[in-house]
């Protein structure tokens, strides 16, 4: 069997609900050994953020929000309370056989119980400790609170999005979501950089500067130009046109984004005269004539249904699909000729859909799921791997609450 691209990295993680461990989810698809702390009791706030729940083998509703099953498969969950003596220690045991440290507590929050990087370096200066905060460890907002959409109207990500006269949030908890995939970078990094020098480092992730980093070329317009870029609702910022189009039944997105596209989308509509017009023949005239081109687009592919505009782009290679809902996402014969959709052994739902990694290694490919944990589901045996922990301990420990 091939091996995995982080075999031999354990990574402990302290977070919850979204953006960290998402970060971890992706660390333990790439083969990391992830060990995550929870909460007796409660565990993981995510755990609750249904419905929708899972659903057992006869249909009955389980207690696992599908919210905690997006972004936990593939770790292992230990209870242990931090706020305790006794589990603090505990927590800095699991730390010293660790490789990564992932956590998302409110600034200052872990320092007042020795668990932040300061603390840890001491007995392990290899360590790679990750924070994962709303504003970051400075700065006049450091110690607020905050969540996505706080953080996508803050950061400005609300201003590229919606309509002229209505901003509005990206439907998907995207400032996460994007921060767990900065996450997962920047720890892969620290981890290069350990290995070459000897030196773990702490690492300091904002949401609030992830989703202002995300805005990309939207931003580099603004900072270019001076000029604020006005919302398009489901037209782009780049070549014209790269929007949705309401053909005679159903919608689709089209792009055209240079001009051999766009000859070839005039030639597909059969409206080769458009090549002619002096406002519409290069890239920049259709951007600087938008609104005067995007009517007569408007216009032509309302004469067709939408499958036959796919059909007739597709010969002339003009990027197009349909606007599809999650039936048809998961229907859609790419996306099931990809394995975007696994399923896993679970023992309370059964049968458990995920979805894949979208990562295709040849080498180290990402396979072996397994589902998301139940709350302390391998307290006992990591704490006994790891920290050395007998079952007359654990049964103490578990009797006075720690674990």
């Amino acid at each position: 069997m091939p091996s995995t691209a982080l075999a031999g990295i354990r990574v402990l993680d302290l977070s919850r609900v979204l953006a960290a461990p998402l970060a971890t989810q992706m660390l333990a698809d790439l083969g990391a050994e992830v060990i995550k702390v929870e909460r007796p009791g409660a565990g993981d706030d995510s755990r609750t953020y249904g419905p929708p729940f899972a659903h057992g083998p006869g249909g009955e509703r389980t207690d696992t929000a599908a919210f905690y099953l997006s972004c936990n498969r593939n770790k292992r969950s230990v209870t242990v309370d931090h706020a305790t003596a006794e589990g603090q220690e505990l927590i800095r045991a699991l730390a010293a056989r660790s490789d990564v440290l992932v956590e998302n507590f409110r600034t200052g929050t872990l320092a007042k119980y020795g668990l932040d990087h300061v603390s840890l370096r001491e007995a392990d200066p290899r360590l790679v400790y990750l924070s994962v905060t709303g504003f970051g460890q400075t700065g006049p907002y450091a110690s607020r609170p905050g969540y996505d959409g706080i953080f996508q109207a803050m950061s400005g990500m609300m201003s590229a999005s919606g309509h002229p006269e209505e901003p509005m949030k990206v439907g998907v908890s995207m400032v996460d979501v994007l921060t767990g995939l900065y996450a997962s970078t920047a720890v892969l990094a620290a981890l290069r950089h350990r290995d070459a020098t000897g030196e773990g480092q702490f690492i300091d992730l904002s949401l609030l500067d992830c989703g202002l980093a995300s805005l990309s070329h939207f931003a580099m317009n603004y900072l270019v130009s001076g000029e604020v870029p006005r919302r398009r609702g489901n037209g782009g910022f780049g070549g014209i046109p790269s929007q949705v189009f309401l053909c005679k039944d159903e919608p689709l997105f089209l792009v055209a984004g240079n001009d051999r596209q766009f000859a070839a989308l005039c030639a597909a509509a059969d409206r080769i005269d458009l090549l002619h017009d002096a406002r519409f023949i290069t890239t920049s005239a259709r951007i600087a004539h938008r609104e005067e081109i995007l009517p007569v687009l408007e216009s032509i592919l309302r004469t067709r249904t939408r499958d036959e505009w796919l059909a007739v782009l597709d010969e002339h290679e003009v990027p197009a699909g349909p606007f599809n809902e999650l039936p048809e996402v998961f229907a859609d014969p790419q996306i099931r000729h990809r394995g975007m959709l696994v399923e896993v052994e679970d023992p309370v739902s059964g049968r458990l859909p995920l979805l894949a990694n979208p990562i295709r290694f040849t080498a180290t490919p990402v396979e072996g799921y397994t589902a998301p944990p139940a709350l302390g589901e391998h307290t006992a045996e990591v704490l006994a791997d790891l920290a050395g922990v007998t079952d007359h301990q654990l049964a103490g420990l578990r009797a006075r609450g720690v674990v």
